[in-house]
């Protein structure tokens, strides 16, 4: 009679190994041995039950020596967690014939039905029928809900067990296919796919939780295959680089990061790794081997104790033995001084043009209706507000009052408090003169006339207020500082626009003022973010460098006016998302990687301490850092390890370890490493090479290093993968490689790259923020931007479907696909165009903006109305979810864009186009010509 299964348990044939193996598909653990059945003693890996109190059978590997005093871990469970040292193949499912496992029924054969039929049918809508009112005179019109241009070529989704299991390893590892570019249209609705698995080998780790290996979110890396040699990497030129995201933003429904409370925190004596899935148990479970460098180090004794119940746990319970992500509240050793209380300090432009414009009225009612929102839960944060034209304006608070004393000085070159307190408040002791100032500050400063800014003498007198307890300086400001310390001149030239001198407007200017202000702030621990405002220059090239070197952020606000709605709701919306930020104060993040691997090269804003050490004042939510990786050693080992562990302490005055851990294959295969590259990381590391390539040479060079770059990947790829040398009509590359030109080309054409003599200096310098700080899934559409129809938007787009509103398909990035008669979102997360066909038909118009003809609608920034009808909900719910899924605090502008305009609309129309970047522009290429252009250089062998 058949052996029958446990509950739970499958049986799967390998044939690679010519046997089954045993899955338990409520864990996803996999085992060569026959299951054994729970009432037999077995403890799944994840059970909450304690570990068994039993020693192990005298003559064991897990019996203890003669005479050792040393905690033995049961037998029985560790044998469950570690299972048969012969294990050491994965498995794959069974092939078509394999034999059936003894008392385990074959499965059934699954039907859904529509799945035989065209998997990208949910795109169509059925055929035939016009919509009421938007047919054209004498031309066809395609009904609402039906594409016109055809759906993208899906891949099926993956299950979630089978998205586990990919990330564990257990599958065949990914090999390049090779795909040519020439000819084809570009799938752009892939650029959403995930990067290429993770094949780990088997029992690389002990646990199957789906979360043991780092999300890419959180860190990824441009190889999931690391080359075992530099050389390789060299020869293969391909760059390795990880690219880190440490406090990406929490979605809503998301698991919360696991938190170990009982600051029990185990690490290697020799690396100081923190333990984590990788590691191995030795000697019954009483020491572990650091996965990093091999050394064996000793379990804490209160490893196995749950201090809560005080009772024995099961380790295997523990976040950091089962998550990639966890946080460990630290200990007292970790502290330098006691965790500092969150503190703000305002410094706020009242000259002439930040009254005039409307930023201090906005900026101080936004604080004030954000006081409830500012981390304040244990009621330690501190507040300062400093007006700042041609001389120093504070505000004393004193306990207990409800009007505030304004101080003036006069002295710019040597700034100093007024008085020694009541400058720096307690928010929630002091909440109703913060209230009362925040009411009447912009009335206070209405008759200001002056352009005058000594912003540059106002930060030595905040760094002088707040450098005992480190914080945020929050600078906002409408003019150029102008007088006193850190005073700046008007730099923009337009004479030197588009030619190799542009690069000058690129750096920072102001003496090294502001550079060295910044290194000051770092040791002080305070981070400085700066919100730009205002209708002329304001060098942010020169202003950027505070939030660069202090972890902060620069905020952009060209030709602000509050008068104009949009404008104000932006600002106050991101304004206000900062100041609710739960940020990381006191940081440092240092990245550790397995014996051989060295980090070489660091990008992002932080300043670096020593070598390794990165100092972060404040940590923001959702900003990225990239890493790059040098091999000095050859790799011996079947898969390495790459740890960040950030130390900081919360704005609620706990210090904390966030610790990320990424393990990857290491092989000298080619067409592993091909099929491995994750193009998006590829990109992001390219944009912030590129981005310092042009501050510190040229514009030139950047673009220069960026084409050639490409030329190298591809041209290596078709001398290592393809067969055949010479030249080739073909351009193949690895089938997960294919966007990487269309991505290149998007930042040669990024306003912060491109070739152009119309692009303000303050613009490309913005633009150079941005893209050295957005994660990557903010940074991809930010040079690749996503374009909709919605005039012929599937049925189902606009919707609510499982995971919220339904978007259109995208659209390649050419005016090919615009219709005379259609309507368009062309959007990069800053910017939403709403572009309207020169045919446009009056009800399309009138259901969308309620006008009665586009001859009455006006372009330019806009806020669409919510109408009565489903297409203007729809259409809004569109708009929404672009906006809310992007991580950041960023709120993007609408723009109407009239594809008839005249005038002033001809320059909006002419921004709008610049973002298809398939198409020609100024300058630039079209893709087809740069897919060609590629091609002959690499037929040419002009790569290194």
């Amino acid at each position: 009679m058949a052996q029958q299964l446990p509950p739970g348990w499958t049986a799967q044939w390998d044939p690679n190994a010519n046997r089954w193996s045993f899955t338990d598909t409520t864990t996803g653990q996999v085992t060569w041995d026959p299951p054994v059945s729970p009432a037999a003693g077995f403890v799944a890996p994840g059970a909450s039950s304690p570990p068994l109190q039993q020693s192990p059978p005298p003559g064991s590997a897990l019996a203890p020596a003669a005479g050792s005093r040393r905690r033995q871990y049961a037998a029985a469970q560790a044998t469950a967690y570690y299972g048969d040292a012969a294990s050491s193949n994965g498995y794959v499912a069974p092939a078509p014939g394999a034999p059936v496992a003894p008392g385990v029924a074959a499965p059934a054969q699954l039907f859904t039905p529509g799945l035989a039929e065209d998997p990208n049918a949910a795109y169509f809508s059925p055929a035939g029928g016009a919509a009421p009112g938007y047919a054209q005179p004498g031309q066809p019109q395609p009904p609402y809900g039906q594409s016109a241009y055809g759906a993208p070529t899906g891949q099926p989704q993956m299950g979630a067990l089978a998205n586990q299991f990919g990330q564990m390893g257990l599958g065949q590892k990914s090999f390049a296919q090779s795909v040519n570019l020439i000819g084809g249209p570009v799938n752009v609705n892939e650029l959403q796919r995930d990067p290429p698995p993770i094949h780990l080998p088997p029992n690389a780790t002990f646990t199957q939780h789906p979360k043991a290996n780092a999300h890419h979110s959180f860190k990824r890396s441009t190889l999931n295959a690391v080359p075992t040699s530099q050389s390789l990497i060299n020869k293969y030129k391909l760059p390795l680089a990880l690219i880190i995201t440490p406090y990406r933003s929490i979605e809503e429904g998301e698991e919360p990061i696991p938190v170990v409370t009982d600051t029990v925190i185990a690490r290697c004596r020799r690396c100081r790794t923190y333990i984590n899935p990788y590691v191995t148990f030795l000697e019954g479970g009483t020491r572990w081997k650091c996965c990093m460098c091999g050394l064996t180090n000793e379990v804490p004794q209160l490893f196995d104790w749950d201090q809560a119940t005080n009772s024995p746990a099961n380790r295997f319970d523990r976040p950091e033995l089962n998550h990639s992500v966890v946080e460990f509240v630290a200990p007292s050793e970790y502290m330098v001084r006691p965790p500092q209380p969150p503190v703000y300090t305002f410094l706020i432009d009242v000259s002439y043009a930040g009254v005039q414009s409307g930023m201090v009225a906005t900026a101080a009612r936004t604080i004030l209706e954000s006081l409830d929102r500012i981390p304040n839960e244990d009621g330690r944060t501190k507040v300062c507000i400093i007006a700042v034209d041609y001389a120093l304006h504070f505000f004393s608070l004193a306990p207990g009052a409800t009007d505030p004393t304004m101080l003036v000085v006069s002295d710019l070159d040597d700034p100093f408090l007024p008085t020694p307190s009541d400058l720096l408040v307690n928010l929630s002791e002091a909440r109703g003169a913060i209230e009362n100032l925040l009411s009447g500050l912009s009335d206070m400063f209405q008759s200001s006339t002056g352009p005058e800014s000594a912003m540059g003498s106002a930060l030595k007198a905040a760094l002088q207020l707040i450098s005992p307890f480190g914080g945020k300086i929050m600078v906002l400001t409408a003019s150029l500082p102008n007088v006193g310390q850190g005073a700046l001149k008007n730099r923009e030239d337009p004479k030197i626009l588009g030619t190799p001198k542009e690069s000058s407007l690129l750096q920072a200017g102001g003496s090294g003022f502001y550079k060295n202000y910044a290194i000051d702030c770092s040791r002080a621990q305070i981070s400085v973010d700066m919100f730009l405002f205002g209708q002329g220059y304001q060098d942010v090239a020169t202003l950027m460098v505070l939030p660069k070197y202090t972890s902060g952020q620069t905020y952009f606000y060209p030709s602000f006016t509050a008068a104009r709605t949009e404008d104000a709701l932006k600002f106050a919306h991101e304004f206000s998302e900062v100041l609710a930020s739960p940020i990381a104060l006191e940081a440092v993040m240092r990245v550790r990687a397995s014996r051989g691997i060295r980090m070489s090269e660091y990008h992002g804003n932080f300043f670096v301490r020593s070598t390794d050490l990165l100092a972060m004042p404040a940590v923001p939510i959702d900003q990225s850092y990239a890493v790059e990786i040098q091999i000095e050693d050859p790799l011996t080992q079947p898969f390495v390890v790459f740890q960040t562990a950030v130390l900081h302490t919360t704005c609620y005055g706990e210090r904390r370890i966030r610790v990320i851990t990424l393990a990857l294959p290491t092989t000298s295969s080619p067409s592993e490493i091909y099929g491995s590259a994750d193009e998006v990381a590829i990109a992001t590391l390219l944009a912030n090479k590129a981005v310092e390539r042009s501050q510190s040479a040229k514009l030139e060079d950047a673009r220069d290093a960026l084409v050639n770059k490409t030329v190298d990947i591809l041209g290596t790829y078709k001398a290592t993968m393809t067969s055949g040398g010479g030249a080739s009509p073909q351009l193949n590359v690895a089938d997960n490689l294919k966007h990487l030109p269309l991505l290149v080309l998007g930042l040669l054409k990024h306003v912060g790259i491109r070739q152009s003599a119309q692009i303000p200096p303050d613009l490309r310098a913005y633009a150079h923020c941005l893209l050295t700080t957005l994660p990557s899934q903010a940074l991809i559409p930010y040079i690749h931007p996503n374009f909709y129809g919605l005039h012929n938007m599937p049925s189902e787009a606009g919707t609510v479907g499982e995971r919220g509103i339904i978007l259109p398909p995208a659209l390649n990035l050419t005016s090919e696909r615009l219709e005379r008669h259609g309507l368009y979102i062309i959007e990069d997360g800053q910017n939403i165009f709403l572009w309207l066909g020169r045919d446009a038909v009056p009800q399309l118009v009138l259901d969308v903006f309620n006008l009665p003809s586009s001859a009455e609608l006006k372009s330019g920034k806009t806020s669409l109305p919510l109408l009565e009808n489903s297409f203007s909900q729809r259409v809004n719910a569109v708009i929404n979810k672009i906006r809310e899924s992007r991580r950041g605090p960023y709120r993007a502008h609408v723009y109407v864009v009239k594809e008839d305009g005249i005038g002033a609309d001809a320059s909006l129309r002419s921004w709008a186009l610049s973002m298809l970047i398939e198409d020609r522009f100024e300058v630039g290429m079209s893709y087809v010509q740069f897919v060609q252009m590629l091609r002959d250089k690499v037929n040419s062998g002009s790569y290194s």
